[in-house]
């Protein structure tokens, strides 16, 4: 179907008239749209009219950036100025997102990363081995719930696994209102995508997340078709898959569903969650209404209807202490977020007047 829009060559990759809003303002005529695609060194690949184009960040761009979650990052869509002596590009700003997957940046540092910007779906990719961590898909759903995008839970290596029912049943008692769905891209390609044709959708984004070694790289093989992405074999010393993807890319379907490949993620850091894990865990903050008292911990407080549930069977301890622990890490964060504001670049200019530094 033709779409109304001011950038036609663009709409295969998402583009579409509330975007055309968002360029209008930059009526420099030299300025053009694109998307971007790929991440490298200091470089990006971008998707533009009459074709992909390398670019660079603007000194500007980098300067007025208050965090790296404002620099460009794979499916932004970017403004941008070719270069008149060669054939790569300069971009100038970000428009605005409306979504996008995000986690803290590895290490001490206290910054914000975008994983996957202006996503549609995102598939939390866990496999049914030996990788099979139920804490660990609460995180990633505590994430994927406040990215703006809608999960999908899919459960890799379904032929690796002699529980399969079980385990699927474990994830829909924590996922009650999400798809959740168990495949084996590799062996079983025609069932793989019979559940995914639904979320294959021309000018949909879906974003792929996940560890290392799950499986990401085959599911995206077994939907194109081809062998695009390198794989390797599980490793037979603890039944697990190695990494493989290396950097983030935006891959277009021929049906033109788009696609974002990520690198496995070891332990993914939370950043800003809160009504993240408020829908992850409604369970338990539903139950919490019920307490006696409104500050309960929901430890040994009388009145504690959390307790109660744990006690009766309606709850899962583990799941109660993962709970404590994701709330305690954005606790944490809010924290160092606060000491790094005051002791940061510019604090001497956030103080009020008088006040000793």
């Amino acid at each position: 179907m033709e779409v109304a829009t001011d950038h036609p060559e663009l709409v295969p990759w998402g583009w579409n008239s509330r975007l055309d809003e968002a360029f209008r303002q930059f009526t420099e005529p030299e300025l053009s749209p694109g998307r971007v695609l790929l991440e490298f060194n200091q470089f990006l690949r971008v998707a533009a009219p009459g074709g992909e184009i390398l670019a660079e960040i603007s000194g500007k761009l980098r300067h007025a950036a208050n965090s790296r979650s404002e620099m460009p990052a794979v499916g932004d869509w970017v403004v941008f100025r070719r270069h008149k002596t060669d054939d790569r590009a300069t971009i100038l700003a970000v428009l605005p997102r409306r979504s996008g997957f995000a986690r803290k940046v590895k290490g001490t540092k206290t910054d914000q990363q975008v994983i996957a910007a202006n996503i549609d779906t995102v598939f939390l990719v866990t496999s049914l081995n030996q990788d099979f961590n139920l804490r660990r898909i609460e995180r990633y759903l505590s994430i994927a719930r406040e990215s703006g995008a809608d999960p999908v839970i899919l459960l890799t290596k379904s032929d690796l696994c002699a529980s399969t029912s079980a385990r699927l049943t474990d994830v829909q008692s924590i996922a009650p209102d999400l798809p959740v769905h168990a495949i084996s891209a590799l062996h079983q390609r025609a069932d793989c995508l019979a559940v995914l044709s639904p979320y294959l959708i021309s000018g949909h984004t879906i974003a792929l997340i996940g560890s290392s070694g799950v499986g990401k790289s085959t599911l995206l093989n077994q939907i194109l078709g081809e062998a695009r992405q390198t794989v390797s074999a599980v490793r037979g010393s603890d039944d697990r898959g190695q990494h493989t993807t290396r950097h983030r890319e935006l891959i277009r379907l021929p049906n033109d569903t788009l696609v974002i490949d990520t690198p496995g993620i070891r332990e993914i850091q939370l950043w800003d969650v809160d009504d993240g894990i408020e829908s992850t865990f409604g369970d338990i903050e539903t139950l919490a209404e019920s307490c006696r008292f409104s500050n309960c911990q929901h430890r040994s407080e009388p009145g504690c209807a959390v307790q109660s549930a744990i006690a009766d069977g309606r709850l899962a301890a583990p799941r109660l202490d993962n709970y404590r622990k994701l709330r305690d890490e954005l606790g944490h964060l809010a924290e160092r977020r606060r000491d790094s504001t005051r002791s940061g670049p510019g604090a001497h200019r956030r103080r009020k007047p008088g006040r000793p530094g």
